[in-house]
């Protein structure tokens, strides 16, 4: 436990140093490094199941997706911004099966070479492509107040499953797959998530002058007046969200049990690996950056 609060006292400053002050291509590195640690988390991972990985190839293809990633960082008008991630992204999910399936051809064991592919394709769309969506949301407008917005949703969902779950949980959600998790702790994850969203979206102005006036952000990462949401748009999006985090969560829950691991690795004290750190942003970043894009976009 004293592990675990550690971590959690060292990392939540330098998370928010990345999101608030550094420059959007310093959090795309990030980012990267933190895509590229879960996948090879993930790609051990799939070796449980029979894959033989294309290691190599993987990394090599997410390093050359952030450097794009980092290249339309630099462009400060949004609209460009996102139109850009949107058609490079779709590029690289369309061109991946065949640049992944052609490198795979060269293996001497042919029964291997699609199983090797199918790892490398979901390990880009499944842990690469919502990293990468995490610094197109702080490109946008308001971008550090969504980011987060995002954050502490899944935070506060994560914290309150856990703790209403082990006090008065007893239907189990899905036994097989979480034994832990259950409704109770679930439903208590959603409240708590659509509570937290609610008062940070409320109180998004005032938070956004305070962090303006200490030179944390530009007046473009800030949410003012008109720019904030509707009450009903707020609850909704907070509910999205934090169920796609539970989502987020069972599924690498699922891809552990069914690789016969309880942590996907070791990296962070008292937490696990990377890769269980992020399952849940995993889902829940394509719900806030789809979002976000169409406020934009109208």
């Amino acid at each position: 436990m004293i592990k675990r609060v550690v971590t959690v006292v060292v990392l939540i400053p330098l998370v928010l140093f990345v999101v608030l002050k550094a420059p959007l291509y310093v959090m795309a590195i990030v980012a990267g490094a933190v895509a590229l640690l879960a996948v090879a988390e993930f790609l051990k991972l799939a070796a449980q199941y029979g894959a033989q990985p294309l290691w190599r190839p993987t990394y090599g293809y997410i390093v050359l997706f952030f450097l794009f990633v980092i290249a339309v960082s630099t462009n400060r008008v949004p609209l460009v911004e996102t139109t850009s991630m949107i058609y490079g992204l779709a590029l690289a999910v369309v061109v991946a099966p065949f640049v992944f399936l052609t490198i795979a051809m060269r293996g001497t064991e042919l029964a291997s070479g699609y199983p090797a592919a199918a790892a490398s394709v979901f390990a880009f769309t499944y842990i690469a492509t919502p990293m990468a969506l995490l610094v197109q949301i702080r490109q946008q407008p308001a971008g550090a107040i969504l980011v987060i917005y995002l954050l502490l949703v899944v935070w506060a969902g994560d914290i309150f499953a856990y703790f209403v779950g082990k006090a008065i949980g007893r239907h189990r959600m899905s036994p097989e797959v979480s034994p832990k998790k259950t409704w109770e702790g679930a439903i208590a994850s959603v409240v708590a998530s659509v509570v937290i969203g609610t008062l940070w979206f409320q109180h998004s102005a005032g938070i956004s002058t305070w962090f303006l006036q200490a030179g944390l952000i530009e007046r473009r990462d800030g949410m003012f007046g008109l720019q904030q949401p509707s009450l009903g748009v707020i609850v909704a999006l907070s509910a999205i969200v934090n169920i796609a985090a539970q989502l987020g969560d069972l599924v690498e829950s699922l891809i552990k049990r069914g690789a016969g691991v309880k942590d996907s690795g070791a990296i962070l004290p008292g937490h696990g690996g990377m890769l269980d750190r992020i399952d849940a942003m995993l889902f829940a970043v394509p719900v806030v950056w789809a979002w976000s894009a169409w406020r934009l976009m109208q």
